[in-house]
């Protein structure tokens, strides 16, 4: 089984992080093929691509505003506006910075996302030789994946946030099964309100307080919530009932600083896992016991936008920090909105959204810290 985990969905990780730059060279070539097949690509004349350098000059970074007008294609039936699969799905941001999104999940983009998901949570497994946590209960604090319906091709499609979606289309890993299952959860109220979240915090409780439960793996604040909602309700801390192994946690910056005491507090001493993870992919986790990601060079290209320029996101050393730029089977040349640091050789920090708070909070830590953290 080790063998088995580690040639599937760790040595491709592994390999890239030892060769990035081809790793990235080979990923370019895969999205140009795939881009060739789009209206996209051919209004911007994915023909004439040959290496990097052109890949900039034909395709400016974009925004997902700025490719509204071709999701709309999509939604109309079109998907070879953006796309060069028909969508298997369509998944929704949880609207952090704004109004939600609502994009396309083709078959490709949930493949890298079950595998490039599964990644941080094998590697620890086989890192800690503790194969005991790829066979208990997982904590499913997911969103819901049923929220609405809409139409693509003039066709009812149901749709819903994505940790929920890409939970209920792989709820398992190995012999280890989400719980509750993300069915439950989508037969609750979907409101994020207060009220709703305690209706999902407490069917969780129900259903896992007597199952051995080895970890959680979710949006960070949710899973800090879930802790304290349960010693307010039921007087108990998660550590009373489990005995976790790890926690494994998204979709917020600088956990290892501002929520890892609070979780260890709620869940015991345990060690966090950081995967860095967005609705449009799974970009990067934690290798080591550095509390740093190191990227997925081989599903996703990744670029930054520094104050010198552009360039590869493998090309930063340590210090360095700008824009991040993701080009996917989904979007080319993607400004996902997040700032990135590097720390070291292929370990990064995301450490906030691209805002002038961010980047004034940033200078100041930098300042007192020297990079550490």
């Amino acid at each position: 089984m080790e063998g088995f985990v580690e040639r599937l969905f760790l040595e491709p990780w592994y390999a890239a992080l030892k060769d990035p730059a081809g790793a990235q060279e080979t990923v370019l070539k895969g999205l140009v093929k795939g881009y060739k097949e789009t209206d996209y690509g051919r209004d911007h004349a994915v023909s004439e691509v040959s290496d990097i350098e052109s890949f900039r000059e034909r395709f400016p970074a974009v925004t997902y505003r700025g490719l509204r007008v071709y999701l709309e294609e999509v939604r109309r039936g079109n998907f070879r506006a953006l796309l060069s699969e028909a969508p298997s799905a369509w998944v929704m941001t949880r609207g952090s910075t704004g109004s939600p999104k609502v994009i396309p999940a083709t078959k490709t983009h949930l493949e890298q996302i079950f595998r490039c998901g599964a990644r941080a949570f094998l590697n620890f497994a086989v890192k800690h030789k503790d194969l005991d946590i790829l066979q208990g209960g997982v904590l499913n604090l997911n969103f819901p994946s049923l929220v609405g319906t809409m139409f693509v091709a003039d066709q009812g499609v149901a749709y819903g946030y994505s940790s929920g979606t890409y939970a209920r289309l792989n709820p398992f890993l190995g012999e280890a099964r989400l719980i509750p299952n993300q069915e439950k959860i989508d037969a609750l109220p979907h409101s994020l309100s207060k009220e709703g979240w305690a209706r999902r915090f407490e069917l969780a409780y129900q259903e896992a307080k007597e199952e051995k439960i080895v970890t959680a793996m979710g949006v960070t604040p949710v899973i800090a919530s879930f802790g304290r909602y349960i010693k307010r309700k039921h007087g108990v801390y998660p550590k009373d009932l489990w005995k976790m192994h790890a926690l494994f946690c998204t979709s917020v910056p600088k956990i290892h600083v501002k929520y890892a005491p609070r979780l260890k507090a709620l869940y015991g001493k345990v060690p966090i896992v950081e995967i860095y993870s967005a609705t449009e992919g799974v970009y990067a986790q934690q290798l080591d016991e550095y509390p740093y990601v190191c990227p997925n060079y081989d599903a996703y290209l990744f670029e930054v936008v520094t104050g010198k320029g552009v360039k590869m996101l493998y090309e930063m050393k340590r210090g360095e920090w700008g824009r991040l730029i993701v080009s996917s089977c989904l979007f080319p040349r993607y400004d996902i909105g997040d700032m990135i640091e590097c720390t070291g050789k292929n370990y990064f920090r995301v450490f906030g959204r691209v805002k002038l708070r961010t980047l004034i909070e940033h200078r100041v830590w930098r300042l007192f810290t020297r990079w550490f953290i």
